[in-house]
């Protein structure tokens, strides 16, 4: 009866650990070929898309919105730094602990290199709304599921902002048919993708 029970439990996690490797294997794929992109390509994708960004409704009603800093060749959205006013304020994810909290970027003399080498605002924490996350991802999918590096800090933060408008922001080739998912990941409002040559 144990050994019957033991069975049912290991076929139980098996499509689980099915997902986990599949996921894995893309991630590392869609991650190699980000990485092998030229600088001009990065910075035409990244006007492209900060152009479209700007075009959005949610971006232009937003007073809060959350950014990200970019690394390893990912779309820069540091452009849209510009728009920020009395009536737009932008923050950034700084890790802490387990998960990510909020701070407003204030500018670049405010920043300061943070756990994982990522440079962070020097500013108090933010616990107040957002009313636009701006996400980056490894991988999208066509049901708007994101795929991250794996450590899950974005899934915790957005169980907290369930509310708030979220925009995935990529390139073309990390918008896949399918991403394996579970019910921890979450799902994006719309996905914002450049073409690279």
């Amino acid at each position: 009866m144990l050994f019957e029970a033991y069975i049912h439990d290991l076929l139980q996690l098996l499509p689980s650990y099915q997902k986990k490797k599949e996921k894995a294997e893309m991630r590392a794929l869609l991650e190699q070929k980000r990485r092998i992109l030229s600088a001009e390509e990065v910075a035409t994708c990244s006007q492209e898309v900060v152009d479209a960004i700007r075009q959005t409704a949610e971006y232009r009603q937003a007073k809060h919105i959350l950014v990200y800093y970019p690394v390893k060749n990912e779309i820069d959205l540091r452009e849209l730094f510009q728009d920020a006013s009395a009536d737009k304020h932008f923050y950034l994810p700084v890790t802490h602990r387990r998960g990510l909290e909020l701070r407003e970027y204030i500018g670049e003399e405010n920043m300061k290199k943070g756990k994982f080498g990522i440079p962070e605002p020097q500013t108090p924490t933010y616990r107040g709304k957002i009313d636009l996350m701006l996400i980056p991802g490894v991988g999208f999918d066509h049901k708007l599921y994101r795929m991250g590096r794996g450590g899950g800090y974005y899934d915790r933060l957005l169980r907290l902002y369930r509310r708030s408008y979220k925009i995935g922001i990529g390139y073309k080739f990390q918008w896949v048919d399918t991403i394996p998912h579970t019910h921890h990941d979450k799902r994006m409002n719309q996905i914002i993708t450049a073409v690279t040559k």
